[in-house]
């Protein structure tokens, strides 16, 4: 625009109490401000420039060019107060003062020129910042939705936001760093970055730090434009596969009125999603994938990806179990199930689809830690031979925070598995409940921010634009080693479930999905004009795909023979087995003392340059001394001893917690600390060249995301001792989906074993309501069918002996520890080395110090802490006629040796259990049920316990003395 002859420009001094913004950072129509000519005649330069430029010279002469602040020092008044510029000065002194001989105009006085190359690079600076927008914020005009909802203008991707002009449009500009040519029209480059950032995919990627990451995405998008060229055999599969996606649903939809799918429909697109993500991984040499996901969509995904035959999904819908037979398995849209795909270049890749509860994100981690599993046994340390692939529902992945917990593992050593492929089938709302009550965010990906990884919102409708975000998602992946995240924005076609009426809550919504194809007529009109595909071929396809499904029903409605899942156990499980724990028999447990001395001598062993902590040398002289036979095995170092013998009979152990690498209680120092260099050394790992791998790791203070991970390593490794310690056992409140969803239903709901070890600080000791209840009555209500083993050991053998029974037996079971606190220390909680060299685990242990069973006239059951301060007590007093006896195992109930010693006390009158829960806490109640008010039929069978209370312990110190105290009198008078 031409400059106005009697333009007048006021130049304002700035004080520090009189600052003035520069017109054209505010100026809603920057085009209309004038341009200055430059010297060869064409616009460079706008007025505000050389006004805001002037600004900073008054706040801060060295912040501008050194030609321009030797004119501002020249026009600038001695009186420091305000000047008003004459017109003639401008163009000749301001903007172009350079005469023929370079030195000003003839007979000029003025200042140096400004050099064309100030302006240039200016209008430079301003086209790479609508760059950088397009790069931030382009994502937020993406056409990422298929019901076409309007989305707000983003004013910052307007040319004209960063002070460019219609003129400029057809300007060039350096695009070097866009790749591609050196040199584009504004024009040009426009389109291109609308191209690559806002049409079916929107990136989210600046939030990296790592530039090496961004300018390598950078390059892939922007090299491309975000789109790819598909052959007409992929563009035949993708409409294979979408075809398999629909016809699979509508045949559900039409032979199976009523019944609930959770179906696809409208979201089909994850079908060729998976395939295309799948075959990727095969041309990147990976072997094994492990899915996780939800139930909207999972019989879709186990028939047309996991290849689940159709007739055994039919049987399962006819629902034809007698109502006579035990409640088992669990309703077809949570079952899991594996199998091989070979690949179009004949790779082999074993899928494992995770079994899942309705609690949706749960088995995230379960899924992670049966990858990790899988790595660790074929030792793929670079974690490059396995692929974790979870698959989100929009709401679920923006409000369960378990997803912030998995995500937050994902690039910790203990638990990476060298990226996982995040998939959000975003219907754009969670049952009845759209995003706007859903989350506080933009996105329902916006938690995933967190990570140094990328986010790729995709149309779900656009099929090849799916296809690029897949590509794009599993090379970042295999390169970085990161998760990824694929948004597929798409649509819930059929409501919650198939009995659901949408309509009611989202009228609008379900209006316009009234108005749309399916995703396939979409894809397939496509390819229709492209030429490539005739509608004769795509009705083949889809006939043949129909009639295969016919003959599926019609088998199903056969009687069944024999048909069965294929799973895991097959491989990994052969030898373990589940059932009954009478069924099992128990297996020596014991070792050589030779080799325990040796093993003690090898955890007392340091680098002869590592520097220990002065207050620890105390602890390693007392392994030492261990050795040595002057000094009993204390708790410490009988889990040291269970854990050494077992890793060098070539068994792994992994043990993960909060602070478990210490010990809560500054109790286990498995790994030391030099206290000059901070480096680390961890005995464990130390005991002989070919033991197996030891692996002890504080957690991220997390309870369900890292339980449910340490569940999924042991469904994987069962040869494993693998153990999840609480911080303290009231924390397991935090896990307790975990606990019921998988670990306590898992054999009955998908036949699925484990021997996952839970260690649970318990015990009442005054420290208050939060730090005294691992919340034993729970996992004793939750006791049935001998599902999982529940234990509270009471001497450093008897707890050596549990964690080798654990591993030894084939039997596999859960274990939770009720695990000790103040005990830790107990002068009196100590075993001979003679303990850990014969024998196993004492389910109940009788009372050594009755020497005249005949005398004794009441019996105290009772476990854990409890029984040193009984047994105090008795000494205190010389009582002779009270026994106390410990039940160890509370679950399976060890009724066989229960009756057995209460039977040496014949002439007993009454039994008592003892405990320090309250009556509606701890275990009385749990063997209140089982034996009744008379214990075997014989004697009297009453409680003692703290009054009932909501709240598991008193916060006051001086209470819970008083409490205690009151138990010890009542239990032995």
């Amino acid at each position: 625009m031409k400059r106005k002859s009697d333009a007048v420009v006021d130049i304002i001094l700035i004080t520090t109490s009189d600052l003035i913004r520069h017109p054209a950072m505010s100026n809603p129509n920057p085009a209309s401000e004038p341009s200055i000519p430059g010297a060869n005649g064409t616009d460079i330069l706008s007025l505000p420039f050389a006004e805001g430029l002037y600004e900073d010279f008054l706040r801060d002469p060295s912040s501008v060019p050194e030609d321009w602040r030797r004119y501002f020092v020249q026009i600038t008044p001695a009186n420091g107060r305000s000047m008003r510029m004459r017109p003639s000065m401008r163009p000749a002194s301001l903007f172009n003062p350079t005469g023929a001989n370079g030195h000003g105009p003839a007979g000029s006085t003025s200042a140096p020129a400004v050099p064309a190359a100030a302006a240039a690079q200016y209008l430079q600076d301003r086209v790479d910042q609508l760059v950088r927008h397009y790069r931030v914020r382009g994502h937020m005009i993406a056409q990422i939705d298929p019901l076409g909802i309007p989305r707000p203008d983003m004013p910052e991707l307007d040319y004209r936001y960063v002070k460019l002009t219609e003129e400029d449009l057809d300007r060039t500009f350096s695009t070097v760093t866009l790749g591609g040519a050196d040199v584009q029209t504004l024009r040009a480059l426009l389109q291109r970055l609308k191209n690559t950032y806002c049409r079916s995919i929107g990136a989210q990627f600046m939030h990296i730090d790592d530039e090496e990451v961004r300018q390598w995405l950078q390059n892939r998008m922007e090299g491309t434009e975000n789109r790819i060229e598909l052959t007409r055999k992929e563009q035949l599969r993708i409409l294979t596969r979408l075809t398999d996606a629909v016809i699979f649903e509508e045949f559900i939809q039409k032979k199976f009125v009523g019944a609930k799918s959770f179906s696809l429909e409208g979201g089909e697109s994850l079908i060729p999603l998976l395939d295309l993500a799948i075959e990727k991984a095969g041309e990147q040499q990976i072997d094994e994938i492990v899915l996780g996901m939800a139930h909207r969509g999972r019989l879709n995904v186990l028939a047309n990806i996991m290849g689940k035959s159709p007739e055994m999904i039919f049987r399962e819908f006819q629902d034809a179990t007698s109502g006579n037979q035990p409640p088992r398995g669990d309703v077809k849209y949570h079952l899991g199930y594996s199998t091989d795909w070979t690949t179009q270049t004949g790779h082999k890749i074993h899928l494992s689809l995770a079994f899942n509860p309705s609690h949706l994100e749960y088995v995230n981690s379960v899924a992670l830690g049966r990858m990790r599993a899988k790595m660790d046994r074929v030792g793929d340390c670079d974690r490059v031979k396995g692929m974790t692939l979870l698959i989100h529902g929009d709401a679920a992945f923006a409000g369960e925070g378990v997803v912030q917990e998995t995500l937050n593992l994902s690039e910790l050593d203990p638990y990476s598995t060298g990226g996982t492929l995040h998939v959000i089938v975003n219907n754009q709302v969670g049952f009845t409940t759209p995003p706007e009550q859903a989350r506080s965010s933009t996105y329902a990906t916006d938690i995933a921010k967190m990570l140094q990884s990328p986010i790729f919102h995709v149309n779900g409708e656009d099929c090849e634009a799916v296809a690029q975000v897949v590509r794009l998602a599993m090379d970042f992946r295999k390169v970085f080693k990161r998760d990824v995240v694929i948004d597929m924005y798409c649509f819930r076609r059929r409501g919650h479930n198939e009995g659901d009426e949408p309509s009611f809550t989202q009228p609008l919504m379900y209006a316009a999905m009234d108005l749309r194809k399916n995703t396939r007529e979409g894809y397939l009109e496509h390819l229709l004009k492209l030429g490539g595909v005739t509608r004769q071929e795509a009705d083949r396809i889809a006939a043949d795909r129909h009639e295969a499904l016919e003959r599926e029903l019609a088998e199903a409605r056969e009687p069944e023979e024999g048909a069965g899942e294929p799973s895991d156990r097959s491989r990994i499980w052969i030898g373990y087995r589940g059932g009954r724990e009478k069924e099992v028999a128990d297996v020596p447990t014991g070792v050589p003392r030779a080799r325990l001395t040796q093993l003690l001598e090898k955890l007392a062993e340091l680098p002869e340059d590592f520097i220990l902590h002065p207050k620890l040398a105390r602890f390693i002289k007392g392994r030492r001394d261990m050795a040595a036979g002057v000094r009993p095995i204390d708790w410490s170092a009988g889990e040291a001893l269970a854990m050494a013998s077992l890793a060098t009979d070539g068994v792994r152990v992994r043990m993960t917690g909060q602070d478990c690498e210490r010990g809560t209680f500054s109790h286990r120092h498995a790994v030391l600390h030099d206290v000059e260099d901070g480096h680390r050394h961890m005995p464990l790992q130390h005991l002989t060249p070919d033991q197996a791998q030891v692996e002890i790791y504080n957690s991220p203070l997390s309870e369900a995301g890292v339980l449910g991970f340490e569940y999924g390593y042991s469904l994987d490794f069962p040869s494993a001792l693998v153990i999840w310690e609480a911080q303290f056992g009231d924390f397991i409140n935090a896990a307790q989906v975990i606990v019921d969803q998988f670990i306590v239903s898992a054999e009955q709901k998908w036949r699925r074993l484990s021997g996952l070890v839970l260690l649970l600080p318990h015990g009442f000791e005054g420290q208050g309501p939060e730090h005294s209840s691992a919340r034993l009555e729970r996992f004793l209500a939750l006791a049935s069918e001998d599902n999982i083993q529940v234990c509270n050991a009471t001497t450093p053998a008897q707890y050596y002996h549990l964690l080798r029974r654990q591993v030894l037996r084939p039997w596999r079971k859960p274990l939770i520890v009720m695990s000790p606190k103040s005990l830790l220390r107990h002068p009196e909680v100590v075993s001979p080395l003679d303990d850990f060299e014969s024998g196993t685990f004492q389910r109940v242990i009788d009372d050594a110090q009755i020497s005249e069973p005949g005398k004794v006239k009441q019996i105290l059951l009772c476990s854990g802490k409890i029984f040193y301060e009984l047994k105090k007590r008795r000494d205190e007093i010389a009582r002779t006629d009270t026994a106390i006896v410990r039940v160890e195992q509370y679950y399976p109930v060890p009724e066989a040796e229960l009756r057995a010693i209460v039977k040496r006390y014949s002439n007993a009158d009454r039994a008592i259990w003892v405990q320090e829960e309250g009556r509606n806490h701890g275990a009385w109640r749990f063997f209140h049920f089982e034996f009744g008010d008379k214990l075997f039929d014989k004697l009297p069978f009453t409680g003692i316990y703290r009054p009932p209370s909501a709240s598991p312990a008193t916060g006051s110190s001086n209470q819970h003395k008083i409490e205690q105290e009151a138990i010890l009198k009542e239990a032995l008078g």
